[in-house]
């Protein structure tokens, strides 16, 4: 976003540092200008801010056509920080034991304390970070996603603009065969953060949740999900002025146009059920 100049350049040296042949890299300036960058780094500076999926497409499509120019695609917040240098390799490793693992969601541990936010680790029972698993979605910036995932499962939904994209390209991804872990051993540094701090997130978390269902659910699943979703709002009891834009994103997302919608099979329905994290919660 053109305001961490000192923490991007930080995230860049370290990926520059990672064990093993060099990774390539790409900046988006999303809607800003770019500070100045080392040698051999991929740019686009956008005239406009196409939000975070948007963005992360753009950064695709640096390394070719659906990435096709690498093998796995990384997306790193810039104010992240990859700590370890063999993450590179962890991720190497791991893409080659298993050709069906797509995408790799990594730990995301606060620099200072080095806790990992409940929010933060993708699935239902979260209450111990340091244990690895499949998954049935990853974080968005602290990820790998291999290359061929895009061709089969598409791109990251720009339409999102911000919250849940990851979810439904992890679900396009299911459907297509693919496999997602979590791995605790892949860490990123990154502050302890509420995403309550951007301005549109109830009315995206709740547009974008109504977005998710009608794109990739079978219909039956459709109310189950969204009704279940809005029970577990309610209950948590926002603040009246969270809860009332939270209403308003709910009803945008009947209004507004979603996408191409592509149910998911019901096997896959099945596979995220048998994963923990059936797809009506």
């Amino acid at each position: 976003m053109g305001n961490r100049p000192a923490e991007l350049n930080a995230l860049i040296e370290s990926v520059r540092a990672q064990q093993g042949p060099p990774v390539e890299l790409a900046v988006v300036g999303n809607g800003a200008p770019l500070p100045p960058l080392p040698a051999g780094v991929r740019t686009a500076e956008l005239p406009e801010n196409l939000g975070i999926p948007g963005g992360r497409n753009v950064g695709i499509e640096l390394f070719g056509p659906d990435g096709r120019d690498v093998d796995a695609v990384l997306f790193l917040d810039d104010d992240g920080l990859l700590p370890n240098t063999d993450s590179a390799e962890l991720l190497r490793a791991a893409f080659t034991a298993d050709p069906a693992l797509g995408i790799v969601s990594f730990r995301i541990a606060d620099p200072e304390t080095g806790t990992t936010q409940r929010r933060h680790v993708p699935r239902l029972r979260a209450s111990d970070p340091m244990h690895g698993s499949r998954v049935t979605t990853f974080l968005g910036g602290a990820s790998a996603v291999r290359s061929a995932v895009f061709p089969r499962a598409g791109q990251l939904p720009a339409e999102f603009f911000y919250a849940h994209e990851e979810t439904d390209l992890a679900w396009r991804a299911l459907d297509a065969g693919w496999s997602i872990d979590y791995r605790p051993d892949v860490v990123l540094h990154h502050p302890a953060t509420s995403p309550a701090r951007h301005a549109a997130y109830f009315h995206n978390v709740a547009r974008n949740r109504v977005w998710l269902a009608r794109r990739n659910l079978p219909a039956p699943l459709v109310p189950l999900y969204l009704g279940t979703w809005f029970l577990l709002t309610v209950l948590r009891r926002p603040s009246k002025e969270g809860l009332r834009a939270w209403l308003g994103g709910f009803r945008a997302g009947w209004k507004e146009s979603c996408g191409p919608r592509r149910p998911m099979k019901w096997s896959t329905v099945w596979r995220l059920t048998r994963l923990g994290r059936p797809p009506i919660i």
